[in-house]
């Protein structure tokens, strides 16, 4: 009879754990993701984190948060793609949520970056110290690349503008779209790339110079979005919590980013 009792006792917690199992794997969800290279090296470190704590798979996908390119976020929502979470530039996030792509409640402010200036590994070094001499380092440039995101239209449409050397930047600057200002630095195909310092970061041969001076500059927010109509709308509200959550801060800092204030 005991040893009756012992088996039926092992099979019931042979069923309670295969039940537990069977519930985790149900519970557990593919969150499809596109963010904008700006987030993406804090988000390649956070993103492993987060399928440990939760179970969860994220399927992950890049894209500029603006601009004409297949690629942009914006483009691939209006196709119909299969996304669940979007990280972009804020402003543009804000537009998707006015044009109901984007849950009015269900989206987080992750980040504030700055531009910086590269040059190619080993060039010279040019000074940025201040304005007049960052206005100097861009005049005497023999070429001048930025992106075809937020910190790109900025410099082409507001600050050229603003320092009086729009019209010789028109043929010496050059926007770039769908590729990454520093390789464009790296290769030797242009003299000075400027673009978020965290999509600087991560490329190989280039030096940094730094952000460009306070009064020239910019701080793009980034933030987090559930889709309408995500295909898992309660995983993706997860994600966002956590990316915007205080663990995640470490890893926003290290990319290049200012965590954005709580």
């Amino acid at each position: 009879m005991k040893s009756l009792l012992s088996s039926k006792s092992l099979q019931r917690s042979v069923l309670a754990l295969l039940i537990g199992a069977t519930s985790a794997l149900a519970a557990a969800a593919d969150i499809h993701v596109v963010s904008s290279g700006g987030f993406a090296a804090a988000y390649k470190t956070l993103a492993p984190e987060f399928e440990k704590k939760t179970g969860h798979k994220l399927i992950s996908g890049w894209g500029p948060s603006m601009g004409e390119t297949p690629q942009a976020i914006p483009n691939r929502l209006q196709r119909g793609e299969h996304i669940d979470v979007v990280i972009m530039v804020g402003d543009s996030l804000d537009k998707l949520v006015a044009a109901g792509k984007v849950s009015k409640t269900e989206h987080k402010l992750l980040a504030l970056s700055r531009i910086g200036l590269a040059v190619k590994a080993g060039a010279p070094r040019p000074d940025i110290s201040n304005l007049d001499a960052f206005k100097r380092t861009l005049l005497t440039a023999h070429s001048v690349v930025y992106s075809d995101s937020a910190s790109g239209v900025f410099l082409s449409t507001k600050l050229f503008k603003r320092l009086g050397i729009d019209q010789q930047m028109a043929y010496k600057g050059r926007m770039i779209p769908a590729e990454p200002v520093g390789q464009v630095v790296a290769r030797g195909d242009a003299e000075i790339g400027l673009q978020q310092i965290s999509e600087l970061k991560p490329v190989k041969g280039i030096d940094i110079i730094g952000p460009i001076p306070e009064e020239a500059q910019q701080l793009t927010p980034f933030s987090a979005g559930v889709v309408v109509g995500a295909h898992e709308a309660e995983a993706a509200k997860e994600l966002v919590h956590f990316l915007a959550s205080p663990e995640a801060q470490a890893a926003i800092k290290a990319s290049g980013l200012d965590p954005a204030p709580r």
